[in-house]
């Protein structure tokens, strides 16, 4: 099962050049988001803080919120505001966390056991609606209507690509282009909104919100399709996953829809069996592995990552050479280098 080899071809530390880079420029405001983050989790009910707490503590790099904080420093703004909606934005993508995890009977992220896992269901669906109320509840004292409409029309996009993944799990007739509607809808958008909102706050021209907005949404594919390519990797266990999570639980990602196009027959009755009648037999997700690898599927999603991180790069030509410029740019290598 050892995709290294398949997937990347150089020896690096993306690490150091890509998301180390952006926390070090970030860093001050950083953990300033944070204390509200953790301000704004606060509530007289107890388990809310508790297992807010939770999620937020597993939720990984604080990767989106950067972008937040990134974007504003790009744009040259000097006040406070991008706090908060960095906050805003982290809370937005918690929530979604914890009502993904339900969703899909999830035990483990990031190494950890998930909420749902722990407190059940029910509280964990409640929380994230909290946590969308924090969200907006920011919105709302930042003041700015224009931010507002961003920030909610994504929220909503966001369910909507929830919904419509789980409308495509099981369906090995889904194709590539509902694929990429539901990881424009449940990932790109808030990576949108998080970068074009760094403009907004700057007051900078319509051009560079547009240019954030394209930067964020590539840079969302590009870092969704290297996500559903790891599942199908070694690496995997490295970001605290177990291989093959999205074959078990039958989610049609850019690697399966491929090798499912490319299938003869009786690789057909296999992908259908797995994917539609969930029902796994042993060494299936090995074979599973073989069959992307025989048909380059994994070679392929990956080349679509780095053509759409090409892209982000792109969007920020526009802007003046700075530190964020190129820790917005290194991080669009950071999505595809980490698999390797």
């Amino acid at each position: 099962m050892a995709l290294v080899a398949e997937i990347g071809k150089e020896e690096k530390n993306p690490e150091r050049t890509g998301v180390e880079l952006l926390t070090t420029l970030v860093a001050e405001d950083l953990q300033a988001v944070n204390k509200l983050i953790v301000k704004h989790m606060d509530s007289p009910v107890a388990l809310i803080p508790q297992l807010a707490g939770h999620i937020v503590a597993a939720g990984g790099k604080r990767l989106r919120p950067m972008l937040t904080l990134a974007s504003a420093g790009l744009c040259g703004y000097r006040g406070e505001r991008h706090l908060g909606l960095a906050a805003c934005v982290e809370f937005i993508h918690t929530a979604t966390l914890l009502h993904d995890d339900v969703v899909d009977a999830s035990d483990l992220r990031r190494g950890l056991a998930t909420a749902n896992a722990v407190w059940g269901n029910k509280p964990s669906v409640l929380v994230g609606d909290f946590l969308f109320s924090r969200a907006f509840q920011l919105m709302v004292a930042d003041g700015s209507l224009d931010v507002l409409r961003i920030l909610s029309n994504a929220s909503a996009v966001i369910a909507e690509g929830e919904v419509l993944q789980l409308m495509t799990a099981n369906d090995t007739s889904s194709d590539e282009n509902a694929y990429m509607e539901v990881v424009e809808a449940k990932t790109a958008a808030l990576f949108a909104a998080a970068c074009r909102i760094g403009a907004v706050v700057a007051e900078r021209p319509e051009a560079e919100e547009l240019a954030l907005e394209r930067f964020g949404r590539d840079l969302g594919i590009a870092f969704q399709l290297v996500d559903d390519v790891l599942d199908y990797s070694a690496l995997q266990a490295d970001l605290g996953k177990s291989v093959g999570d999205d074959f078990r639980d039958g989610k049609i990602t850019l690697p399966v829809v491929l090798a499912f196009q490319r299938a003869n027959e009786a690789e057909k009755v296999f992908w259908r069996r797995c994917l539609e009648d969930q029902d796994h037999q042993e060494g299936d997700l090995e074979k599973a592995i073989g069959l992307m690898q025989r048909h380059g599927t994994l070679t392929d999603s990956m080349a679509k990552a780095r053509d759409y991180a090409s892209s982000a790069r792109q969007a920020l030509e526009g802007f003046a050479e700075s530190p964020a410029k190129a820790a917005l740019r290194d991080i669009a290598d950071f999505c595809v280098e980490r698999a390797y």
